[in-house]
Order: C-alpha cells, then structure tokens, then sequence
C-alpha cells in the first residue's frame, strides 16, 4: 500500500507539487483550510485541473475525508498554507497554521515545510512540533526544509536533520530531470537567503538607478530591457525578505541590504503614485472626473499575501487623492464615458491585455515598470 501524502493548504504551490506527485503514482490528499476538509486527488483531475483556480471555479465532486482524520494517516505533511496577515501579525498565523496541521501526526510520520522561513525560523518550527505533538524531531518524527515559489523551479537541496525518510522522500520531490540533495536545515536557511537577497539587491540597483531615467526621456530606449520588469514581478517574493528582515536584529552588512531593498520598493511605490499625480497635473485633470484601474490579475490562492497586500496598499494611498479607484483583477472595463480613465498596468500579461482593448482619448495607461511608462 502506498504511503500517504497529505498537503495542508489548498494553495498554488502546493497544488502544483502535488499534482505532479499523483501523476507519477502517489497517494495525495490535500486538505483546504476553509473547509477543514481533505480531498482525494487522483491523477486524471490533477490533469483536467491545471491549476487551483480552475478546480475551485468547476468544483467537481471529489473524495474527502475529515482534515484531522488525513493529518493522523499521513507519512508526509507538506505544510503549503495560505498566509495573508502581515506586520507583527505575520508569525501568529503562521504559527498558529503549523500547529493546526502538525495536531494530529503520529509517530514515524515526516513534516515538510514549504512556507519560508527567516533565520532560525525552522528550528522554532521544530520546537513547536515537539510541544504540539510531544515528539522529538529526529527520533520519533521528521523534518525538511523545501521552500516553494517559482512554480517552475524547485529548491535544489531539502533542508534536513539526518533522517532514515530521506531515501523515501527524495522520489516524491522528483519532479523535474535536476538531482536534489539532502542539506542542514541552517545551509538550507542560509541558501534561500542568498538567492532572495541577491535577487531584491539587484533589482533595487535597476529601480534606483532608472529613477533617474524619468527625467530625461531622450535615454529612454537605451534601457528597454527594463521595460517588461512589472511591478508583478518585483513583488514576487517579498515575503521571504521580510522574514528574514523579522528573524534577527543588527546593524552589520545584511541587515542593511535586507533593509535597503525593502526601502527600494517602496521607494518605487510612491514613485508610481507621484507619476500618476503628474499625469493628472500636465492634462489639467480633475480628481472628481477622473478614474483609476489598478489593473492586476492576482492568484489569491498563493501561500504568500505580498500582491494582494501591495495592491490594497496603492489603492489605500491613492484614495487620499481621487476617490474613484477600482482594483481589476481580471478583465479591463475602460469605457467610462462620464470620466478621465488613468489604467496603471501592474504585470506583463495586464498590459497586453490592455493593449488589445480599443481605447479612447480620455484614457492613459502607465505601466508599472521601473521607467513607469505613459500612454495615451
């Protein structure tokens, strides 16, 4: 009898794994957090579904199973929930999430994180299972460290306390041709850091630089590279620089960069609001005749809530100057006839959706690129 594989939370990227997983023969349940309930996932809907959205939007009739009854048969946890508060409210979530699914394990059973963590962040984790379940992580049960979040690319290495499960894990994260090796938890932790802060430190180098662009738009096609770097694309993964910014309090080297490229974003923030504030001023706008699309299609079923807090963040401070502000997530209604429509393109595929649609004089489109482009 195959082992059983249980997913705790509905999520994008944890529906994504484990549809891979059940097509090369596994035995998958993932519960929803909403529902409190685990549904059987068999390999001809992990290939009808491609993705959570269109699973949720169909809602076929599937095998469930009462949530704590899935957790106490599982052999391996994949922890994928949904996290949506932020500030000092971010950590209760997600701790009181981990204790919600680790609950009902029984001994021998293995839990994989794949929600980032900060500095050390897994060894609270690791602390918090002992408490919950009264198992001693190593001994009675086990622990990986497997961050998800490009869909494309999963982590290399598995962060692990040496462990017996290792040779049996290993298959179930096969998806792809590139071999995965078993690393400490700590090496782990320090890797992900790496690639997060090397990536915020590079794109704050293009946004700080090309600020400068704007005032001299004669340079402005030296620099078309940039063009299709969207707001969509900044924020991806912002919440695993937060959290390692929350894991450890100094003043050396990396905490400057933590800080400086989270100041680097909104930074660019308020740049994109000031460009729509001059756009307003240089056509001799009027806050009451003029309206604003905030033009994102967002996945609201991520494990991290970094997009859908940046938009409610944009639409917040926009407010303070025109009232009209409407936040699409799908398609673009740009036909209001009674009022000026400013449409601020927040990805890639929301501008060529845009530029498709026949626009009229009373509508600007500026996208939200480092150079935040206008159009009209």
């Amino acid at each position: 009898m195959k082992e059983k594989v249980v997913f705790f939370g509905l999520s994008t990227e944890g529906y994504s794994l484990a549809s891979k997983m059940v097509i090369n023969g596994a035995n998958v349940r993932i519960i929803d957090e909403s529902s409190s309930s685990a549904i059987l996932l068999k390999p001809e809907t992990a290939k009808t579904y491609t993705n959570v959205i269109s699973l949720r939007e169909d809602e076929p009739l599937l095998a469930m199973q009462p949530s704590n009854v899935a957790i106490s048969e599982a052999k391996y946890l994949f922890f994928t929930p949904r996290i949506r508060k932020t500030g000092q409210d971010l950590k209760t979530e997600v701790n009181s999430k981990f204790k919600e699914a680790v609950g009902e394990l029984k001994e021998g059973s293995s839990v994989i994180n794949c929600l980032a963590t900060g500095f050390g962040g897994n060894n609270e984790n690791i602390s918090l299972l002992k408490h919950v379940t009264g198992f001693e992580v190593g001994k009675s049960i086990s622990y990986f460290y497997f961050p998800l979040n490009d869909l494309n690319k999963t982590p290399e290495v598995i962060g692990s306390l040496k462990s017996i499960e290792e040779k049996k894990l290993l298959p179930l994260l096969k998806t792809d041709k590139k071999e995965k090796k078993f690393i400490d938890i700590s090496s782990a932790e320090y890797l992900h850091a790496i690639n997060t802060i090397q990536r915020f430190s590079s794109l704050c180098t293009v946004l700080e630089v090309l600020r400068n662009v704007n005032r001299d738009t004669r340079h402005a096609k030296l620099f078309s590279d940039f063009n299709n770097l969207y707001l969509d694309d900044m924020v991806t993964g912002l919440y695993d620089l937060r959290m390692l910014g929350s894991s450890f309090e100094s003043a050396q080297t990396l905490m400057y960069l933590i800080n400086g490229s989270v100041r680097g974003i909104t930074g660019y923030i308020k740049r994109l609001i000031d460009t729509i504030r001059i756009t307003l001023k240089k056509n001799d706008l009027k806050a009451s005749k003029t309206k604003i699309v905030l033009s994102w299609t967002l996945d609201t079923n991520e494990m991290r809530g970094d997009k859908i807090e940046m938009l409610n963040i944009i639409a917040s401070k926009l407010r303070d100057y025109i009232g009209d502000i409407e936040t699409s997530t799908g398609s673009v209604d740009l036909f209001h006839h009674d009022k000026v429509t400013i449409v601020v393109a927040c990805s890639s595929s929301d501008y060529k959706a845009i530029s498709e649609i026949e626009k009229g004089k009373d509508i600007f489109v500026i996208k939200a690129n480092p150079l935040c482009e206008i159009s009209s």
